[in-house]
């Protein structure tokens, strides 16, 4: 079929004019698009303004809070560019977009799965505030001050000086001790004494020890509770208290404590036994060694 030059201009003519009057038809839903952009283009900035300065009263978190105010920003955003497609019937382009980003958000969500655990256990560290910057924390057998919580590491610095990176997952799922929180921390001394100790004597005397110390919390009292019949030793725990919750005080205490009990073990022959196992035949209604009828005979050859 042979196409003249006629024929052709006629077409491109029809085809511009059906465009000039779509784009008429069009340019109202234009106008009231660029209105629209125009629109979400300053409540995203109000959003963001606002955002930041309420995230700033309730966290210190600078990264954290320009990161939620972005996300406000450009969600706000997006929801002003559907609206705008919407208006100039582009309804299946908002389709496959959605369709998109649904798809790229599940193939990241199962890459980055970790990663998004610990940023999401970040956020609400930061918004439930267990612990803060400057708080002595025990996690997973660290100990330390948290030096710093970012959006998806705590770090603490042991008392030995080590700088220990936590993920924020692990933080948030597991088992965390403050003890910042607490004012105050008990010490239970756990100690054993031979059984053929007094323990009336025993439990008096490790009282009257413990409690000449300085070191501890006097207003607390001191008390001491007999436990278990160990291998070797009749076991129990001295319990008292530090002057506070801080490591330093509670290791003085501590400390202060075993050596005024010791002291008064040695004044007044009480016996911590050894890590070791002792056969004494002579020990309250037992035999002496040198009686047994084996060492007679062989005294007597």
């Amino acid at each position: 079929m042979k196409v003249s030059v006629k024929d052709a201009i006629n077409i491109i003519t029809s085809k511009v004019e059906h465009w000039y009057e779509k784009a008429v038809a069009l340019l109202p839903n234009l106008a009231l698009a660029i209105v629209v952009f125009l629109l979400f283009y300053v409540l995203a900035k109000l959003v963001k303004k606002y955002a930041g300065s309420l995230l700033g009263k309730v966290s210190q978190r600078r990264a954290l809070n320009d990161l939620f105010t972005s996300i406000l920003y450009f969600a706000v955003l997006a929801v002003g560019a559907i609206i705008i497609l919407w208006l100039l019937g582009l309804t299946e382009i908002i389709a496959t977009l959605l369709a998109g980003v649904g798809i790229l958000g599940l193939a990241l969500g199962f890459a980055f799965q970790d990663i998004t655990a610990n940023f999401i256990s970040g956020i609400l560290i930061v918004l439930r505030r267990p612990f803060e910057v400057g708080d002595i924390i025990e996690s997973k057998d660290q100990v330390g001050s948290v030096t710093n919580i970012n959006l998806t590491l705590t770090t603490i610095r042991t008392f030995q000086g080590l700088e220990v990176l936590i993920p924020n997952k692990q933080v948030y799922q597991e088992v965390v001790t403050n003890y910042t929180h607490t004012p105050e921390r008990r010490i239970d001394l756990a100690v054993g004494v031979s059984y053929g100790d007094d323990l009336r004597k025993v439990k008096d005397l490790t009282i009257k020890a413990v409690e000449s110390v300085s070191s501890i919390d006097q207003s607390k009292g001191v008390t001491l509770f007999f436990d278990e019949f160990g291998d070797s030793s009749i076991n129990f725990k001295i319990r008292f208290w530090g002057k506070s919750a801080s490591q330093s005080d509670f290791l003085a205490a501590k400390s202060d404590a075993i050596v005024a009990i010791k002291e008064a073990y040695d004044q007044n022959d009480i016996m911590i036994p050894f890590p070791i196992r002792t056969l004494d035949f002579g020990i309250k209604g037992g035999e002496k060694l040198s009686e047994l009828p084996i060492y007679q005979q062989n005294g007597e050859k």
